[in-house]
């Protein structure tokens, strides 16, 4: 292992720093535990009841938990009141309220809650809304007992949840389960992107956050279990909110030509919410991901750019929706609607050395690529829901997508011998321009029967998609021979469509034995139908005249592809418990006709698929789960068609019709816990895949370096990951110090050819890291986090390419709000690569800066940003493979200045 430099040393500082602010200011607040139990009438224990203390003075929370599964709880929290208001609250009882003496230890013995009888004015009036209820599936947190400070927005909300965590992507957990899906009052906010509402919702504007297991709306509608490995958050507007809009709008401009532009726009009234979007710029932003403190920058700390160059983007969106209950006849009718325009234009640059390794020796090839690609992007999405009757429900949905690119790339490329001697190389230069058009529609009904949950839903589905293509591709490869030069050109004109038809039905059907026992039962059928036709021409005298076919690159497919798949099974629900059961068949029918060259094959596919699943889950509390399922994928059409493809005259690829489609074994275990009094969470997973039949390539290699691919099946391959995260929050009042430590290793076992001589490959991996956040409310907040990486490769066919190395990631992100006004944030990111060609760079430290000035009553701020201060950030890497090993290069942003105005604008019942 290399020596790591003194930017870590740095950070292991700052988090010493933050942990002695904590407990230093900690020394001048009282401990206070409070201890009880919570009946009801008949004397049964609540569990997940709610308890939370706020202040006499102005209700400020102090601190809240649940109740354990016998109905004890047990309250800390630190506080320099001498009284506070202690509540009780849970679903379909009276709430209780007592004021108390605070001291280290209070003892309020049993309390007994009464079945509800006020009507719910009177229980508004009297009871204070609690932080948090559990009920089953449902999470529900009330956003005004979390202080943040006045601007902030759901994502700062989010952050002081209990077991919410949101990492500098961006990506969300709780309680270690990802949440991919945030909705407002119901509906969805601009598509599937969850940025957009998490950038862009104020906080004050919040009532509720319900965080669930993720449903279809025919799930939710059914009553049926979502995915409880994946989570969807609703947001909920403030009823005196929920008329009004909110505004904002930044623009900036930088050094080196950089500027940025965006705005959103939002409108509430009722049950009708309207948003506008728009933005521009040439920082590599998606322009919806706003940062209230890096504005359109982001955050880096931690993060790997990717080599995506540099692209400028314009977008613009509008997003419509509304409800209406009983109306026309209907019980309910929502409707919704969204319409994206995107245009992208990238500049990549790249440079690659790889070395190639076979059984007996070696080869080297060097790379370099540029390429601009100019890509306009319509999108347009319309809903409409009718329930006709609380028992029926009836949905359309269709979609269209337009794509439009332009596109023109150069690259050469040389393939030297073991001992560096020149082979071959090849120049290319292509442009083009393509058209991609896609609709696609889906009808579903759904019937429900009874009070048991049998229902009847009814699913048909279409899409039609026509892309075509035009390129001019033009390469000139030369083949060095003992004092002979060999030079191979293709000048050609591609000319291209494809199109394909899919049409697919489903019928779901859930018969309840009992309360707790129900038959499911499903048959589904897809058909699809497609057409590639792709006419090569070329120039007999490279005078750009393109008028003879090339019957070799060439062709004319039909494909037709029949999936039929009938499942049944049995799922059990009671209590904590939840079992599923099913069994399936999955019948594929392949046709393939080349009807240029006169070819066709037919393949049958018949596999069972089994999915058996066990879960115990303690209302928002732990959960025990382990599954297990099958699942097959159908090798694609590349891999099948036993035709030569040489587009590329130093890779050759030929397909295999005999292949077999893979068939994996998933069986996944995960656990997951949080307790409320010590605010600490665990979560951990252990994940197997074994694959038979899994589809790899066999290349073989010639004495010009020209690869040849074929594939084949082979029985063997595997991975498996296993990994543990703990979290915990210490809180006193306006301080807060939050640690996460997470552990994770995987497995793969890894079965392929290299020149046609079979390999196994085994890698191991252990990554632990660890991250901090102290903040002291409106004045700063510190966030540390380090990440190791440690990579082991293991070859049966030559010991010599075995590889170990340990790369290090680490960041600080500093943010202070003091004095009043002025925001001055640092996000620094560091990583140390142990994995890079010798005599590279294999350190680097990325530094954002921004200092930012609030005014007009928050409303407006100016910022100055710097992104890469130090002039460091590169963008160089090693992949390591089977079958190579490759260093790159790419071109990445670099040191640029932004100055820019934002500005806020909101209304709400009236008020702004």
């Amino acid at each position: 292992m290399g020596y790591v430099p003194f930017t870590s040393t740095s950070i292991y500082w700052a988090l010493i720093f933050s942990i002695i602010l904590f407990l230093t200011s900690s020394v001048l607040a009282q401990e206070v535990t409070i201890r009880g139990k919570i009946l009801d009438e008949e004397g049964a224990a609540l569990e997940s009841a709610t308890i939370h203390l706020e202040t006499v003075k102005d209700s400020s929370m102090i601190s809240y938990t649940i109740s354990k599964e016998n109905g004890e709880f047990q309250l800390k929290g630190r506080t320099t009141e001498n009284q506070g208001n202690l509540f009780i609250s849970f679903a379909g009882f009276s709430p209780y309220q007592s004021t108390l003496e605070l001291k280290e230890n209070v003892e309020i013995g049993t309390i007994t809650l009464k079945i509800q009888e006020n009507t719910l004015d009177e229980v508004m009036i009297t009871a204070a809304s609690p932080p948090i209820r559990i009920k089953k599936d449902t999470t529900e947190f009330n956003a005004s007992s979390f202080q943040t400070r006045p601007d902030a927005n759901l994502e700062e909300l989010m952050e002081k949840l209990p077991g919410v965590e949101i990492d500098r992507e961006g990506n969300i957990t709780i309680n270690g389960t990802p949440i991919s899906n945030i909705i407002v009052n119901g509906e969805e906010f601009f598509g599937d992107d969850p940025q957009i509402a998490l950038k862009n919702l104020p906080k004050e504007i919040i009532n509720k956050i319900q965080i669930t297991d993720t449903k279809t709306e025919s799930q939710e509608f059914t009553g049926e279990s979502g995915d409880s490995n994946n989570k969807t958050v609703n947001i909920t507007i403030k009823e005196d909110k929920n008329k009004g809009y909110f505004a904002r709008a930044t623009a900036g401009i930088g050094t080196d030509e950089r500027y940025e532009a965006s705005g959103i726009f939002n409108y509430f009234k009722d049950e009708l919410r309207t948003s506008v979007l728009a933005s521009s710029n040439n920082i590599n932003s998606s322009g919806f991901s706003y940062d209230e403190t890096f504005g359109m920058m982001g955050r880096s700390a931690v993060r790997n750019d990717g080599g995506n160059g540099i692209t400028k983007s314009e977008s613009a969106g509008v997003n419509a929706a509304n409800e209406w209950k009983e109306k026309w006849g209907f019980e309910e009718v929502e409707a919704s609607g969204d319409y994206f325009f995107g245009r992208n234009d990238t500049d990549q640059r790249s440079s690659t050395q790889t070395e190639y390794l076979l059984p007996d020796s070696r080869y080297f090839q060097n790379t370099e690529r540029s390429s601009n690609n100019i890509n306009d992007s319509h999108r347009g999405n319309i809903e409409f829901e009718i329930e006709s009757d609380t028992m029926t429900r009836f949905s359309i949905e269709p979609r269209i997508n337009a794509n439009f690119r332009e596109s023109n790339s150069q690259s050469f490329s040389e393939s030297l011998d073991e001992d560096r001697n020149l082979v071959n190389n090849t120049e290319t230069n292509q442009n083009g321009t393509s058209k991609n058009l896609d609709f696609e529609n889906e009808i579903d009904f759904t019937k429900r029967f009874g009070s048991r949950g049998a229902f009847l839903s009814l699913e048909f589905s279409n899409s039609h998609e026509n892309q075509t293509s035009e390129n001019f591709y033009y390469s000139e490869s030369t083949f060095f021979e003992e004092n002979n030069e060999r030079i191979q050109i293709q000048d050609q004109f591609i000319d291209e469509e494809d199109k394909q038809d899919s049409y697919s039905f489903e019928a779901r059907h859930r018969l309840p034995f009992s309360e707790y026992l129900s038959l499911d039962s499903s048959y589904d059928f897809d058909y699809d139908y497609s057409t590639n036709k792709r006419y090569v021409y070329d120039s007999e005298n490279n005078d750009g005249n393109y008028n003879i076919i090339n019957d070799t690159l060439s062709n004319d497919f039909k494909v037709i592809n029949r999936r039929h798949a009938p499942r049944v099974g049995l799922d059990y629900e009671k209590d904590a418990w939840e079992l599923e059961a099913d069994l399936g068949l999955l019948h594929t029918q392949l046709e393939n006709d080349n009807l240029f060259q006169e070819t066709s094959f037919e393949n049958d596919y018949t596999n069972l698929n089994l999915n058996l699943e066990v879960e115990y889950e303690r209302e928002g509390k732990s959960s025990y789960s382990i599954d297990y399922r099958t699942d097959t994928d159908i090798p694609s059409i590349r891999e099948l068609q036993p035709v030569v493809d040489r587009t590329d005259p130093l890779n050759i690829i030929i397909g295999n019709p005999e292949l077999r489609p893979t068939y994996r074994h998933d069986i996944n275990l995960r656990y997951r816990n949080f307790n409320y009094d010590t605010r600490s969470g665990v979560s951990s997973w252990v994940n197997f895949n074994f694959i038979e039949n899994h589809v790899v390539s066999v290349t073989t290699i010639d004495d010009d370096l020209v690869r040849e691919t074929r594939f084949t099946n082979i029985d063997g391959s595997m991975d498996a990951n296993a990994g543990v995260s703990y979290s915990k929050r210490f809180k006193k009042e306006n301080e807060e110090l939050r640690f996460r430590v997470r552990l994770s290793g995987s497995y793969d076992k890894n079965l392929g050819f290299t020149n046609a001589t079979r390999f196994q490959s085994e890698q191991y991996s252990f990554n632990p890291n660890v991250r901090f956040t102290y903040l002291i409310e409106d004045i700063l907040e510190i966030n540390p986090v380090y990440e190791l990486s440690y990579r082991s490769s293991v070859y049966d066919i030559n010991a010599n390419r075995n590889q170990n190395f340990t790369n290090h990631q680490a960041g600080l992100d500093f943010t202070t709000y003091w004095p009043e006004n002025l925001i001055f944030a640092n996000d620094i990111s560091y990583r140390y690569l142990e994995n890079v060609a010798p005599g590279l760079q294999n350190s680097t430290i990325l530094w954002n800066l921004s200092l930012g000035y609030q005014f007009f009553k928050d409303d407006a701020s100016i910022k100055i940003k710097v992104y890469d201060l130090l002039d460091q950030n590169i963008e160089t890497r090693r992949t390591i493979n089977d079958d190579y090993i490759r260093d790159s290069n790419n071109l990445i942003l670099t040191r640029y200045a932004m100055f820019s105005l934002s500005y806020k604008l909101s209304n709400f019942g009236g008020r702004s």
